[in-house]
């Protein structure tokens, strides 16, 4: 994969949604490093209220989309960071989100509170989201039970690779996989983000259905994510399912090593 991720590397890398990054690598790790810490009203354009709305976007993606709905950060309103005690730090946002894969231009304003905790042992941030009920009723029913229908009876172990490719395309047969990839990829970047990092999804390397169990499509996936501050590609491989009804569960996930790394660390949800 080292090729891989050297041209991922070496390219403007580009959001979920197609959009390219904001800020060139060297300003971001720039902005990170001076104001990580600021509290009071942030602007926000800046690097902590920027990372603080995407992940709400993660939250909104894991919580909410599928093959055929995905949500993607608009625009940053504004922004209030606090110390909270000892415990950590909170973020108050006033964000529009959207709804990527409809090409919608109905964005939706939202307010959000998202919580980074403190200590020695790295913990999940915590996200409470309001205001962003209508596009969350968006419908994609149909084109989900469709879907779902079409695989649920495959007999055959499928694998399909680079998603998209080194030209930047995804098969349209493959498109809901790719969305589907992010929904559960979201597990692991909402997991993993801190106060310093910024992560968008990278690539699929490849996704395997597995034989259906339970009426829940199963998937063995490997993925890699793009961290704009430090940019490193984490490697992550998942397990998860999905059916309309269940929406994504992600049954176990596991870091893989860096190229050059020799061990890999399991973490077993």
């Amino acid at each position: 994969l080292s090729h891989v991720c050297s041209a991922l590397l070496s390219k403007c890398v580009q959001a979920e949604d197609g959009s390219p990054t904001q800020r060139a690598p060297s300003a971001q790790k720039e902005a990170a490093e001076e104001d990580v810490m600021a509290t009071g009203e942030l602007n926000p354009n800046h690097y902590p209220a920027q990372r603080a709305a995407k992940v709400v976007q993660h939250y909104l993606n894991l919580r909410h989309g599928s093959p055929y709905k995905l949500f993607g950060l608009k625009e940053v309103h504004s922004g209030n960071a606090e110390e909270v005690a000892d415990s950590g730090r909170k973020y108050q946002l006033e964000i529009s989100v959207h709804e990527i894969i409809s090409n919608n231009q109905t964005k939706e304003k939202c307010s959000a509170e998202v919580f980074f905790p403190s200590g020695a042992k790295q913990l999940s941030p915590q996200v409470q989201v309001s205001s962003c009920e209508e596009i969350l009723k968006l419908d994609a029913k149909s084109e989900e039970e469709a879907l779902y229908q079409q695989y649920k009876t495959n007999k055959t172990v499928c694998t399909e690779k680079r998603l998209p490719d080194s030209y930047g395309h995804v098969d349209p047969e493959m498109t809901p996989f790719w969305h589907l990839s992010i929904v559960a990829s979201s597990f692991i970047m909402l997991k993993e983000s801190t106060e310093n990092t910024l992560y968008n999804m990278a690539q699929v390397a490849n996704i395997t259905q597995l034989a259906t169990e339970n009426d829940q499509l199963k998937f063995d996936c490997h993925v890699l994510l793009h961290d704009m501050v430090s940019q490193e590609i984490p490697q992550w491989k998942l397990l998860f399912t999905w059916s309309p009804a269940e929406g994504v569960k992600v049954l176990h996930t596991e870091q893989l090593p860096h190229i050059h790394q020799s061990e890999k660390q399991a973490k077993p949800n």
